[in-house]
C-alpha cells in the first residue's frame, strides 16, 4: 500500500520504503495522475506510481541538460570514483533490490539475490575500470599523428524493459555515466520500483544532482515525448520491434543514434554427435525466468536420429521443474509478469495446438497454481514457416523441430527475421566453427549458454536490433569518437 511520509508519497514493498515519484534535477517530483502497480506473484496491488508524460519528459531532459557541462568535465577518474560508490550502494542493498523486484517482476528470488543483484554492482564497477583504460594507441599518417578520444555526447534517453528491470538499466546507466553523459531513465511500467531505489542509491553515492533522472510512466506518453526531445543526444532501448520503429522514427527526426535491442527467435541445435544431457540441461535451462528471456533458445532443432532419446529425458528433466511462488528457493519457474502478457502467451500455444502443434508437455495455464503461473511446454509437428517457430513469444514455451543434415539445420536456424543469438551442441570441435560461421546471430553460444563477460560485443542481428554495446562499443556509442591529426614537431606558422 501507498502512504505520505513527510510530503514524499512512500510505499512499503516487502518491507522495504520506495518512493514511488519521479527523480528529477536531484529531487522527487509527483505528478497529478499515477498509475497502478501489481504484483505478478499473486495479483495483489503493489502501490501507485507517477505517471509522468511531456511536462516531465521536458524536465527531465532539462535537469539533464543543465547538469551535462559540469559532469562531462569531471575527471575519468572522479567519474569512476562514484560510480564505484554506486555499486557499493547497490552491495549493500541486495537483500532490499532483491526482495523488491522479485514482489515487482515475479522473477526468482534467489536469482536475484545470487546473481542479478551482484550484476548490477558489476556493471557500475566493470564500465568504471573500463573507462579508466580506454585508449585507442596512436598512429602515424606521413609524419603526422592521430590521437583517438572519447568526448562526452550529452543527454541521453535510456527506455528498459520489465524482465530483468534493474540489471538491464543499469547495462545502459553505468556506461552512459561513465562517458561522461548524462542520462534520462524511463523503466517499463510493469516494473518500475528498482529504478526508483537506484536513484535514491546513485544521490547517496554522491551522483550530483541531474546526472542521472528517472521519469515513470506510460510509453506512449513519457516515453514518446522523451524520445522525440531534439535535446536528446542518445536513444537506447530494449524492447519490441513495434515500439523501436516508432523510436526510430522519432530519432531519424533529430538524426540521433539509436542503440536497439529487440529480443529474438532463437535456435537451440542438437546434433547427434553431442553429449545428450548436456544437450537436455541446457534446453530445458531455456525456461529460466518463465521464459521471459530475450536470449533464450526457443527453437530446438534436434537431428533426427537421437530425437527421440532427446525428447524423452527433455521430459524426465523438465518434470523435475518446480512451479510455485518465486519468493520460495525451492522454485525454479515462478509466474509471468501481466495478464495481458500471460493472454498473449497462451493465444500463441492455443493457435499453434488449433493449426496441428502436438504438446508434449505443458499447452496451458497451471490451473492448480491459478493466476499468472503457465506449465513449462513443450510443441512438436510445427511447420517452419508458422507463427509459433517465427515470432517471439517470450513465455515458457517451445518448439522442436528435427533436421537430418548440417545444411538444413543452418536453414531452419535462419529461417526467422531475429537473429540475437544461437546455441550449438555437438562432439566435433571442426563441425562447430562450421556451423557457427553460418549462423546469423549477435552471440553464439557452443556447448554452453548464458556466459556473457561486459567487454564482448552484445546486440542482434536483422530484426533483433541495431549496433552493439559493450566494452569499448558502449563507448564508442554514448560519446562522439574523434580524431585529432597533429603536424610533425618544429612546424611553423606562416601568416
Amino acid at each position: 500500500m501507498s502512504q505520505r511520509h513527510d510530503t514524499a508519497v512512500v510505499a512499503t514493498i516487502a518491507g522495504v520504503a520506495v518512493d514511488t515519484r519521479h527523480w528529477i534535477g536531484g529531487r522527487r517530483v509527483a505528478s497529478p495522475a499515477t498509475f497502478p502497480d501489481t504484483s505478478p506473484i499473486d495479483g495483489s496491488p503493489l502501490t501507485e506510481v507517477a505517471r509522468g508524460g511531456a511536462h516531465e519528459a521536458a524536465a527531465a531532459v532539462t535537469a539533464a541538460q543543465a547538469a551535462f557541462p559540469s559532469w562531462s568535465a569531471t575527471s575519468r577518474e572522479e567519474r569512476a570514483r562514484i560510480l564505484h560508490a554506486i555499486a557499493d550502494g547497490v552491495e549493500n542493498r541486495i537483500e532490499e533490490l532483491a526482495a523488491v523486484e522479485t514482489a515487482d517482476n515475479g522473477a526468482l528470488l534467489r536469482s536475484h539475490r545470487r546473481g542479478v543483484m551482484p550484476r548490477v554492482a558489476h556493471n557500475f564497477r566493470f564500465f568504471a575500470d573500463w573507462l579508466l583504460s580506454l585508449a585507442h594507441e596512436d598512429f602515424e599518417t606521413r609524419g603526422h599523428t592521430n590521437r583517438i578520444s572519447w568526448d562526452p555526447a550529452g543527454v541521453c534517453a535510456l527506455i528498459t524493459p520489465w524482465n530483468a528491470p534493474l540489471m538491464l538499466a543499469t547495462w545502459k546507466v553505468a556506461p552512459a555515466l561513465a562517458a561522461g553523459n548524462t542520462v534520462v531513465l524511463k523503466p517499463a511500467e510493469w516494473s518500475p520500483l528498482t529504478a526508483s531505489l537506484l536513484a535514491d542509491i546513485a544521490a547517496e553515492a554522491g551522483l550530483p544532482s541531474g546526472v542521472l533522472n528517472v521519469v515513470q510512466g506510460y510509453g506512449e506518453e513519457v516515453g514518446s515525448a522523451l524520445v522525440s526531445d531534439p535535446r536528446v543526444a542518445r536513444i537506447s532501448f530494449t524492447g519490441s520491434v513495434p515500439t523501436a520503429r516508432h523510436i526510430a522514427g522519432a530519432a531519424a527526426a533529430n538524426l540521433v543514434p539509436v542503440s536497439l535491442e529487440l529480443g529474438g527467435k532463437s535456435p537451440l541445435l542438437v546434433f547427434a554427435d553431442s553429449d545428450l544431457d548436456l544437450a537436455v540441461e541446457l534446453a530445458v535451462e531455456q525456461y529460466d525466468n518463465a521464459g521471459q528471456v530475450c536470449l533464450a533458445g526457443t527453437r530446438l532443432l534436434v537431428e533426427s536420429s537421437v530425437a527421440e532419446e532427446f525428447t524423452q529425458r527433455f521430459i524426465v528433466k523438465a518434470a523435475a521443474l518446480q512451479q510455485g511462488d518465486p519468493r520460495d528457493e525451492a522454485t525454479d519457474i515462478g509466474p509471468n509478469i501481466h495478464p495481458d502478457h500471460f493472454a498473449r502467451i497462451d493465444g500463441f500455444v492455443q493457435r499453434a495446438l488449433a493449426t496441428g502443434a502436438r504438446a508434449v508437455i505443458g499447452g496451458g495455464p497451471n490451473t492448480e497454481l491459478g493466476g499468472l503461473y503457465y506449465r513449462p511446454t513443450l510443441l512438436t509437428d510445427v511447420a517452419p514457416d508458422t507463427e509459433i517457430v517465427t515470432e517471439e513469444v517470450f513465455g515458457p514455451v517451445l518448439t522442436l523441430q528435427t533436421f537430418d543434415t548440417d545444411e538444413e539445420a543452418v536453414a531452419l536456424a535462419n529461417g526467422t527475421r531475429f537473429g540475437l543469438a544461437a546455441t550449438v551442441v555437438t562432439g566435433d570441435s571442426e563441425r562447430a566453427r562450421r556451423i557457427t560461421e553460418q549462423l546469423v546471430a549477435g552471440t553464439v553460444w557452443v556447448n554452453c549458454f548464458f556466459v556473457r563477460d561486459l567487454q564482448a560485443p552484445f546486440g542482434g542481428a536483422r530484426q533483433s536490433g541495431i549496433g552493439r554495446e559493450g566494452g569499448t562499443w558502449s563507448f564508442d556509442f554514448y560519446c562522439d569518437v574523434k580524431n585529432t591529426v597533429t603536424a610533425p614537431k618544429g612546424w611553423q606558422h606562416h601568416g
